[in-house]
């Protein structure tokens, strides 16, 4: 099984998946989220794939976040306009993102990848 790690080098929560995948031998391809951010089409699929509401895509506690008050943006805001919103910077996207085409995780919980990629292997 490929899997895609969306990731951002400098970030210690992507290294900690990194690892993880390394050490248990999964076959991955990294994505750079920033230099190579993802589609609004791309970002549609994940989120239909993940089964997460849209706003777990966002990266909260991000210094992009904050400075363009995306919480006040992402109260009313469609489905649409926060894909929009995801694909115009890959700083606002929470990270790692790690996908098969099919399952979606966000984010990096150690139990939550043993159960996602692990366990239908």
């Amino acid at each position: 099984m490929a899997l895609t790690l969306y990731w951002y080098p400098n970030c210690s929560t992507c290294k900690k998946a990194k690892k993880w995948l390394d050490d248990h031998h999964l076959t991955y391809k990294l994505v750079h989220l920033v230099e190579e951010t993802p589609s609004a089409d791309e970002l549609s699929t994940l989120i239909q794939h993940s089964e997460l509401p849209p706003k777990k895509f966002f990266n909260t506690s991000g210094k992009v976040y904050r400075e363009e008050n995306m919480k006040d943006k992402l109260k009313d805001a469609t489905i649409e306009q926060m894909v929009t919103y995801l694909a115009s910077n890959g700083m606002l996207i929470k990270r790692p993102i790690v996908t098969d085409g099919n399952k979606v995780t966000v984010g990096f919980k150690e139990d939550e990848f043993e159960h996602t990629w692990l366990s239908n292997n």
